[in-house]
């Protein structure tokens, strides 16, 4: 088939990995995959235009409301995926939410990325139940990095020798929903006490304005420092150095972060949320922390406890390796893209 997948690309963000897995998810089951960006097209009109020319005979969709939205009413199948905004976020704007119930309508399945995530859909919209899958995020890292961790820190302005640092890295897009702000205070703080430990916050400017803050608040605050958009390559030999990976946002769908640094074998410490909590187990595969000053707490027990950090690196692997293959999610969309073929019939998740 000659399919037509949506989502947002902005580059080096979890959307964007997440999207390049699936197509090629898809296209080595032989389909054809145009993947375009939602934020290239201001109308249902330019859709149409697009299916025609390019002869698309189904459509896929990464966020309901982003991406889903703009495959109404065009007469193709499709199917849509649903992302942590959907369920946390614009689920409580009126509007969107109306949109969202609409494209779950036309849509011949979903997926949702955690159980929790597939509950929270069928709340909302109960008569979706029958065509709402879970299928969690398949992870591949690919340690293969043209920069070493020296030009790292060189790049992150860390005059330190690398023995005597621990580098907490906090990997997200500047916007307020990843609140990549809410420990620099408490940080801070305790690297005034002990100036061997640094946040570095890299990540995108996905937002001008919210990133101008952020940029000014990171200059005020000692041992915190910020790191522009990497490749992922690059990114993914950064986890393997550093001491820990956090996550500090206010809602996620499934953090392809956290993942990965679990594959790197590197420990993390997440934000106590449901879209972490699902696939974080606090002291087993990770820490949870409910505020800064619980996150210092952690941060240094993880720091003085090495047999703690032996356990949540090997547990993390192993949860990954189980519950995230790569194989498992590239059977499961090959396998609900071809239902797109065929007539509509009920589907039993």
């Amino acid at each position: 088939m000659r399919l037509l997948f949506l989502a947002v690309l902005r580059p080096h963000t979890g959307n964007a990995v997440t999207a390049e897995r699936i197509r090629d998810h898809l296209e080595a089951a032989g389909h054809v995959c145009i993947l375009k960006d939602t934020l290239d097209f201001e109308s249902s009109t330019e859709i149409t235009d697009l299916i025609t020319a390019e002869k698309v005979e189904a459509a896929l969709a990464l966020h309901l409301y982003r991406a889903g939205r703009l495959l109404q009413g065009h007469r193709i199948p499709f199917g849509v995926i649903f992302g942590g905004t959907d369920v946390n976020e614009d689920v409580h704007q009126e509007g969107k939410n109306a949109v969202m119930e609409k494209v779950l309508e036309e849509a011949r399945f979903a997926v949702a990325f955690t159980e929790s995530m597939k509950e929270s859909a069928q709340a909302q919209w109960p008569q979706a139940k029958g065509k709402i899958y879970v299928q969690s995020q398949g992870i591949v890292t690919t340690p293969n990095a043209t920069f070493s961790w020296n030009t790292f820190l060189q790049r992150a302005e860390i005059s330190q020798s690398a023995d005597n640092l621990h580098v907490f890295l906090l990997i997200c897009g500047l916007r307020q929903v990843k609140d990549p702000l809410y420990l620099v205070d408490a940080f801070s703080a305790w690297h005034r006490e002990e100036p061997s430990v640094y946040l570095v916050i890299v990540g995108p400017e996905v937002d001008p304005g919210f990133t101008r803050e952020v940029k000014a608040k990171v200059e005020r605050s000692a041992g915190v420092r910020l790191v522009g958009e990497m490749a992922r390559e690059d990114l993914h030999e950064v986890v393997k150095n550093c001491f820990a990976l956090v996550n500090s946002s206010l809602s996620e769908g499934m953090s392809a972060a956290i993942l990965e640094a679990m594959d790197l074998e590197v420990p993390v410490l997440a934000r106590d949320i449901p879209g972490n909590a699902a696939v974080v187990t606090h002291e087993v595969t990770g820490l949870l922390f409910s505020d800064p000053q619980e996150f210092v707490k952690l941060a240094k027990r993880l720091l003085g406890d090495p047999v703690l950090e032996r356990d949540i690196v090997a547990n993390g692997r192993e949860y990954v390796r189980t519950h995230h293959s790569w194989q498992t999610e590239r059977t499961t969309y090959q396998s609900l893209v071809w239902r797109l073929g065929g007539p509509q019939s009920p589907c039993e998740p």
